[in-house]
């Protein structure tokens, strides 16, 4: 009897500890929450401004979209690191009464999703095409395509933009007399410890790069102050590896990527590579539009609009070199713009001529995008932004 009940003892514990591991096994993992997406719109059309829908990212399910709020010519989009707070770059060249576009502040209705106009500032150039909030939710840095400049412009604790504090003026000009005839700023990228940022000129054929302090609400010129590309490039966009060790400008004249090693201590970027965003063989037009990086760091993704297609290329780990892996359609004409969601495992792609937007599956593996056979219909859609619930 006294042996016998350790035994039982001992085999009771081992049934109900293989029948936790078995539990803790099968735990099937936490289903993502559905997210807001909003997109940025060209309104010179049947656009009335930023239009909104849920995305399931389990399944890749969207809601019919609905108009957010009304507003001009949104054409970029960014969120407040709280989520409470969404800001368009508005594309205009008179906003006040003065030779500028704007940017406005939004207010996020929590239950919603909708956006309420909190206010609205000067840009302090004209055609302001990007803009990023650096992670502090202190500033908002715009770039003015037409303006040729970048502009600061400081958050209020609730949100609100003030007036802008600092313009830095790009300089430079290209071969492209139609296109590089001055500076055209057109994409802003803050480094991972956020010390330094980054602005793409596509008429100067140069990455400007300034030392950025959002507490005090400084941007000096850099030393070096710029990074030269091949004459006729045109950078427009820039995508940060997640080690922060390389960054990425999809160069929009010549249908190209540009690979740099970046040195975080110094702000300085090394040339590794250039490599084609097209197929051997093609003989069309084509400008290039966005670039993005895979959250896992593995693949790099840059739209063409002409080809119409996703160019998909491996990245490698050790030296940040790109591999070309294919083209797939983006299933509509001029894909302005795209972007990964949270989950890493789907990727909406605004064709702006189609007034639609495709949904993308992921390949964890291959990264290769494939069409789930879902369009969301907005009228030139031009950014794409996923908004988790706000916290």
């Amino acid at each position: 009897m006294t042996d016998t009940l350790p035994a039982l003892t001992r085999c009771v514990l081992r049934i109900a500890l293989a029948a936790l591991a078995t539990s803790a096994v099968a735990a099937p993992a936490a289903k993502p929450e559905p997210v807001t997406v909003y997109v940025g719109t060209y309104t010179d059309g049947a656009s009335r401004g930023i239009y909104r829908f849920t995305f399931d990212a389990a399944t890749g399910a969207t809601t019919e979209p609905v108009l957010a709020v009304e507003t001009k010519n949104p054409s970029f989009l960014a969120l407040h690191p709280s989520g409470r707070f969404v800001y368009a770059a508005g594309e205009v060249d008179r906003f006040a009464g003065a030779k500028t576009g704007f940017v406005s502040a939004f207010s996020v209705d929590e239950r919603t999703g909708a956006l309420v106009l909190v206010d609205q500032q000067a840009s302090r150039g004209t055609d302001p095409c990007h803009l990023v909030v650096d992670r502090s939710g202190r500033v908002v840095l715009v770039a003015n395509y037409s303006g040729g400049n970048v502009a600061l412009l400081p958050l209020g604790v609730d949100g609100r933009l003030e007036p802008a504090s600092v313009v830095r003026q790009d300089v430079g000009t290209g071969p492209d007399r139609a296109r590089q005839e001055g500076p055209h700023a057109h994409g802003i990228a803050l480094d991972a410890a956020e010390r330094f940022a980054l602005v793409a000129d596509l008429g100067a054929d140069r990455i400007f790069v300034y030392r950025f302090d959002a507490a005090r609400g400084t941007l000096d010129p850099n030393d070096p102050p710029a990074a030269t590309l091949a004459p006729g490039s045109g950078p427009r966009h820039l995508a940060f590896h997640p080690s922060g060790r390389y960054l990425y400008a999809i160069d929009e004249l010549r249908s190209t990527v540009t690979a740099f090693r970046y040195d975080a201590a110094r702000g300085v970027l090394e040339t590794a590579q250039t490599v084609s965003t097209l197929p051997t063989g093609f003989t069309g037009e084509n400008t290039t539009a966005e670039v993005a990086v895979s959250p896992d760091g593995r693949f790099l993704y840059g739209s063409n609009r002409g080809h119409d297609s996703l160019a998909v290329f491996a990245i490698d780990a050790g030296t940040g070199t790109l591999t070309p892996k294919g083209h797939v359609p983006t299933g509509g004409r001029a894909p302005r713009h795209f972007a990964i969601d949270p989950s890493g495992r789907w990727l909406l792609a605004a064709n702006q001529d189609s007034g639609f937007i495709e949904v993308f599956r992921l390949d964890p593996t291959t990264g290769a995008p494939s069409p789930v056979g879902k369009e969301v219909a907005v009228p030139k859609p031009v950014c794409v932004l996923f908004a988790p619930p706000p916290r």
